[in-house]
């Protein structure tokens, strides 16, 4: 998955971009951690039950230039992207994403397109 200027998540209907005051600290402030390259990686959980290493995950990540982002809801091992949508029993964890993007909305790191 490329870096993008909008993205939206597999399955999903909504179109999110990255805001235009978009902050370094908000970033950290809400829990992203800046790699070796200057890049923000946020990695969360999509089942407050279950261990963070066995449940699906939600990643994104944003460029160091703050121009361009990435985001996807991933298996466990955080390689194969998984369209929550379609999952049985997702009813809890689709309302977690929900939550997650939502926070990102309110803090203004993300602004939903569509």
């Amino acid at each position: 998955m490329a870096y993008q200027k909008k993205a939206s998540l597999l399955g999903d209907k909504r179109t999110f971009e990255l805001a235009a005051q978009i902050k370094k600290y908000t970033l950290r402030d809400v829990g992203f951690t800046e790699s070796h390259g200057g890049k923000f990686v946020l990695e969360r959980s999509l089942d407050p039950n279950s261990p963070f290493n066995a449940a699906l995950k939600f990643k994104m990540t944003i460029s160091a230039e703050l121009k361009t982002f990435k985001m996807a809801v991933t298996a466990a091992n955080g390689l194969k992207e998984v369209n929550l949508f379609k999952e049985n029993d997702a009813a809890a964890r689709i309302e977690q994403l929900d939550y997650l993007l939502a926070v990102l909305v309110k803090r203004q790191i993300l602004t939903q397109v569509v």
